[in-house]
């Protein structure tokens, strides 16, 4: 199967075209006007296991002493199906984030032509990468796997050994894992490793600025570069769904009417 043939363009934050080409790319010394992301704090874990408590203690209702009123059976479609969503737990992105807590994150999938393709997560477009992974999927695989329509990418990690500290144990969060197991559609491709964001990967995001959604291939920044200074990029906003401490998911954002892919990208520690 062909890969696609991406087009140099993107779309801007306030249009979902891919109308407005990138004619070129800063150097990875130019300055960087990318702004640090807001810190959020996640809740304690005290404050995290009363809220579990909470929800999972009855509802007690008063007995008052008043008349006894003839007997009726009265429909309780709100309680019922509260009830419900609390004891099963759906399944896709929208049920998901209404049982967990969810954010709204920019995400890219770029790398050069002859090369692998990395993760960057961002608060938003205008601000530095707060998550940047490279996978172990190279760029023409990862246009192949585009091409499908669906792309399921899982980064998996191990567990901390027992015998290591409990309070390091706790402190590190399930983003902030060094090394992933990489899986593609339900294949193995290798290892992914998180690493912070280089020059090259800052020059790409703050080409990026200004564009929310888009797909295409930003040229090189010289004539010796060639094709192989090619950069392929997939952008759009992700539902960021923290499941537990151990599960976190991203869901591609699709305009409505939108015929792009389907991206879901898996965090799982087992």
């Amino acid at each position: 199967m062909a890969a696609p043939r991406w087009s140099a363009a993107a779309s801007s934050s306030s249009s979902s075209n891919y109308d407005q080409p990138i004619t070129s790319r800063p150097s990875s010394s130019a300055a960087v006007t990318l702004v640090e992301p807001p810190r959020r704090r996640r809740p304690r874990r005290v404050l995290r296991l009363i809220r579990s408590l909470c929800r999972t203690l009855p509802v007690f209702t008063p007995r008052c002493h008043l008349p006894q009123a003839p007997c009726k059976l009265l429909p309780a479609p709100s309680s019922l199906s509260s009830f419900s969503s609390m004891s099963h737990l759906p399944s896709g992105p929208s049920a998901a984030a209404s049982l967990a807590a969810a954010s709204l994150v920019t995400g890219t999938l770029f790398g050069p032509r002859r090369g692998r393709v990395s993760l960057s997560v961002q608060e938003n477009s205008r601000c530095l990468p707060s998550l940047v992974v490279e996978l172990a999927l190279q760029t023409h695989a990862f246009l192949r796997e585009m091409n499908s329509g669906t792309l399921r990418i899982a980064l998996e990690c191990e567990k901390r050994p027992p015998d290591m500290s409990q309070s390091h144990r706790s402190r590190l969060l399930l983003l902030d894992e060094p090394l992933w197991t990489v899986f593609c559609n339900g294949k193995k491709r290798g290892y992914g490793m998180r690493r912070e964001a280089t020059d090259e990967d800052l020059a790409v995001m703050e080409t990026l600025r200004a564009v929310s959604m888009g797909a295409g291939v930003l040229p090189g920044r010289s004539d010796v570069e060639g094709p192989d200074g090619e950069v392929a990029y997939m952008r759009s906003g992700f539902e960021h769904v923290i499941g537990s401490r151990d599960s976190e998911k991203l869901y591609m954002v699709t305009p409505d009417g939108g015929n792009g892919p389907e991206i879901t990208i898996f965090f799982v520690r087992i």
